[in-house]
This record gives C-alpha cells, structure tokens and sequence, in this order.
C-alpha cells in the first residue's frame, strides 16, 4: 500500500511506497489511481486523458476475465503467470466474490 502526501486543500502532492518523511497517510492503490495524482504526474490533463484514466478500472474487470477464460479452457496454466500476478488475480478474486461475485464481463458465449 502506498503513503501519500496531502497539501491544504487535501490534494495528494507526493506518494512513497513505503511510510517515510511526509509520507505518513497510507492509502489503497486504487484511491491513489482515483486521486488523479498519478495521471497529473506523467502529464495525463483534459478530458481525453481522464476518460483514458476512468476506462482503466474497467479494463481491469476484463482482463480478469480473459486470464479466467484461459485458465478454464486450458489455453495457460494459472501457475504460469509470476508469483505476484498470481497473488493480485487471487486477492482480486476473494474480493470480488465477497462483494457478489464476478462480472463475468465476457459473457456465457
């Protein structure tokens, strides 16, 4: 989990991986991403780049989706993908079927 920063307005201004100096507020990845921060820091502005940035989380559900249907039609083997892949798609998937399972965003077809 990622440490921020925050200035007056409550604006996250810098971000730490690890709690260190001004860094002291620890956040979840995904507040970070939706803070804007990151898109201000490599210069995503305007309304074309916040639109990019808000199709990310949703990309996201797909590519979940497709490493699924991989997985079940034998295509990869789920323990083929890095270790840390391997922990982000199992965390993700504990999660989301505690919140109603998955969006099955692909489809039954």
């Amino acid at each position: 989990m990622p440490f921020v920063k925050r200035n007056a307005e409550g604006t996250i201004v810098a971000a730490s991986q690890r709690e260190e100096g001004d860094c002291a507020e620890e956040i979840s990845e995904t507040e970070l991403l939706a803070s804007g921060f990151l898109d201000r820091l490599a210069g995503v502005e305007g309304r074309e780049g916040r639109h990019l940035a808000g199709t990310d989380l949703e990309l996201v559900r797909v590519i979940e989706d497709v490493v699924d249907l991989l997985v079940e039609k034998g295509v990869i083997l789920f323990t083929e993908l890095p270790e840390s892949a391997q922990k982000k798609v199992l965390a993700r998937q504990q999660l989301r079927s505690r919140i109603g399972g998955s969006l099955n965003l692909l489809g039954d077809d």
